[in-house]
């Protein structure tokens, strides 16, 4: 007689689902340990392991050092070169002009470049331009991006909206050309925007806020410079209270929020 064959037990293909389960498990932990590991701590780790690698690493820490001086020093540049400039034509009560991390930002009133309702640059406007173009000629290579942004302000039945919002978006076309005519920058990294009257920095309610709301911004960034939303931008050059009166200000609020949350347990962490 055969013997009768053993039939498997139902332990052995469970046995082997149960350590694929526990290997998927542990290669989960293991990915997320290393997109949450310190880039520093994960380059010492890798240089204790392999010499040459730390020599190629302190190589990569000099050059981007050395890349980000280079810019932040044109930029530096830059922003001297604009306050000569313009405090030599006598601007320096319808102009502001910040220097910030990776970024210049200057803030035109309207009568520089334009008259009434007009989106025509004006002879006095054009003289302006070229003031500018002068200022950021020499770092010119190290510019990123130009933006212009065109404002208006809120008056009753004053302007339909098209008509508001045309207006901002022809005049930030035409400084853009303008610049763009220049040829100091390739014509891709220019951007004209037009906001019309939704980004006050100033009362509406009073003649004075109204005519600071009619102005002309121009953002010029560097390569390493951090993305911003305007509004941050705004925060560091008008203050946190043009800040709070933008519409995306509670959203903005929510990610300080966050941001000084991630650095008290960045720091609880070490």
């Amino acid at each position: 007689m055969k013997r009768p064959r053993k039939k498997a037990s139902a332990g052995s293909w469970m046995d082997t689902y149960g350590d694929m389960v526990t290997l998927l498990l542990c290669f989960f932990v293991l990915l997320y340990a290393i997109s949450s590991m310190d880039q520093s701590k994960w380059e010492n780790l890798v240089a204790s392991m392999n010499p040459e690698a730390a020599e190629q690493l302190e190589e990569m820490r000099s050059q981007e050092a050395a890349e980000a001086q280079t810019e932040s020093d044109a930029l530096q540049q830059m922003y001297d070169n604009l306050v000569n400039e313009l405090h030599t034509m006598g601007l320096d009560a319808n102009v502001t002009i910040v220097r910030g991390d990776g970024y210049n930002f200057i803030s035109f009133s309207e009568e520089i470049f334009f008259e009434g309702d007009s989106y025509n640059v004006t002879d006095n406007g054009r003289r302006v331009l070229d003031g500018f173009g002068r200022a950021i000629a020499p770092a010119a290579g190290e510019i990123h991006e130009i933006q212009v942004l065109g404002h208006t302000t809120e008056v009753p039945d004053r302007f339909e909206h098209l008509e508001d919002r045309m207006l901002s978006t022809a005049r930030a076309a035409q400084v853009t050309a303008y610049i763009q005519a220049l040829n100091l920058v390739d014509p891709g990294r220019l951007v004209s925007l037009g906001f019309g009257q939704f980004r006050p920095i100033a009362d509406i309610n009073t003649e004075e806020g109204r005519q600071k709301n009619r102005r002309v911004e121009i953002l010029i960034t560097s390569d390493d410079a951090v993305m911003r939303s305007l509004t941050e931008y705004y925060a560091e050059v008008y203050g946190e209270n043009v800040a709070a009166m933008q519409p995306d200000a509670e959203l903005l609020e929510q990610n300080t929020d966050a941001q000084s949350q991630e650095t008290q347990s960045a720091g609880e962490g070490t």
